[in-house]
């Protein structure tokens, strides 16, 4: 009895802990939201974390060029650049200058922008990049401040900065190419920030890809399915308010409303990160926007059965298909 009794001790003392700790944290991101910063852009998850980002070929990637890039005094960004499949015997052995200039070929370039944690060898960012070379893209990636390799601190300016200034990059480079911009979970918040910029000076690019998308930051926290929190009293005051008062927005939704380009949205119904609901949600919006009136907007949604779930949809056979019949009509309207 007194050896039962000791252990529901030991077991009311970890439950009593356990419930201090969770009625804790809600006050301590709110006394100090740069908490809660860290938590958006996960930075510091560095998985895979033997990997040497200078060495792109360790991942299997024989044609990837690494430079870096110095968006702002104090900020060097890490890049890689890899060429399409049919240049991958040419580029054997070349310097960054031979990659550079193929930026000129008549190659359409995509200019990938990742989402948070992890870093631009990502396993399934190397995949898609393998998928897109495979097609005749050149893919142009790169880790933002404070990610990867990159030097400077994370904030959303900072990264839609650093995207700005690849995209100026590439374009000086690859004459009348058109270039893609491709942002994927919490880089559609960067894409859509960045594609509106382009489109205010007009100088958009040819054609825009959310996969995953969301429509802000608070709506994608609020549904994220790994918030413990979200029937917590105040739950809004003590997590969403941190968020926006770190100057984190990722307006999506606002964003669309400014951008004049072709714009492909790619959603997995089973994405347990980013709820399905909030891709075809954005998707509505933008439909019924009057900035998309000349241009194409098409909403692919793979089903829960092929399990692609929140950054498989590279595995999907039909993308090729999907890429090329949407891609094809931006590069006819890029020529005419």
């Amino acid at each position: 009895l007194y050896r039962r009794y000791g252990l529901w001790f030991r077991l009311r003392k970890i439950i009593i802990w356990l419930l201090g700790v969770y009625i804790a944290i809600p006050f301590l991101v709110k006394l100090c939201p740069a908490i809660q910063a860290k938590l958006v852009f996960l930075n510091f998850v560095r998985i895979p974390y033997f990997i040497d980002l200078k060495r792109p070929q360790d991942q299997g990637l024989n044609h990837t060029c690494n430079y870096y890039l110095q968006p702002e005094e104090d900020v060097t960004i890490g890049v890689w650049h890899t060429v399409p499949a049919a240049l991958w015997k040419n580029a054997r052995g070349k310097d960054q200058l031979w990659f550079e200039d193929a930026l000129g070929s008549s190659h359409p370039v995509i200019l990938y922008l990742h989402g948070n944690a992890g870093t631009r060898g990502g396993d399934h960012r190397v995949e898609l990049y393998k998928v897109l070379s495979s097609l005749g893209y050149h893919v142009v990636t790169f880790d933002y401040r404070g990610w990867g390799d990159s030097i400077g601190s994370p904030s959303e300016r900072g990264m839609t900065y650093d995207a700005l200034h690849v995209f100026d990059w590439i374009k000086a480079r690859s004459g009348d190419n058109p270039v893609y911009i491709w942002g994927h979970s919490l880089g559609t918040g960067v894409a859509t920030n960045l594609v509106r910029r382009l489109c205010e000076r007009e100088t958009p690019p040819d054609a825009l890809i959310l996969e995953s998308p969301f429509t802000n930051i608070r709506e994608e926290a609020r549904s994220h399915p790994f918030s413990i929190y979200r029937y917590f009293p105040g739950f809004d005051w003590f997590f969403l308010d941190p968020i926006t008062t770190s100057g984190i927005k990722f307006a999506n939704d606002e964003n669309v409303k400014y951008i004049s380009c072709s714009l492909l949205i790619l959603h997995a119904e089973d994405d347990p990160v980013v709820p399905f609901h909030l891709g075809k949600k954005l998707y509505n919006i933008a439909a019924t926007s009057r900035s998309f009136r000349d241009y194409k907007v098409q909403f692919v949604p793979f089903h829960t059965d092929l399990g692609y779930r929140h950054k498989y949809i590279y595995r999907s056979p039909e993308l090729p298909r999907i890429l090329r019949e949407f891609l094809g009509k931006s590069e006819h309207e890029h020529h005419h």
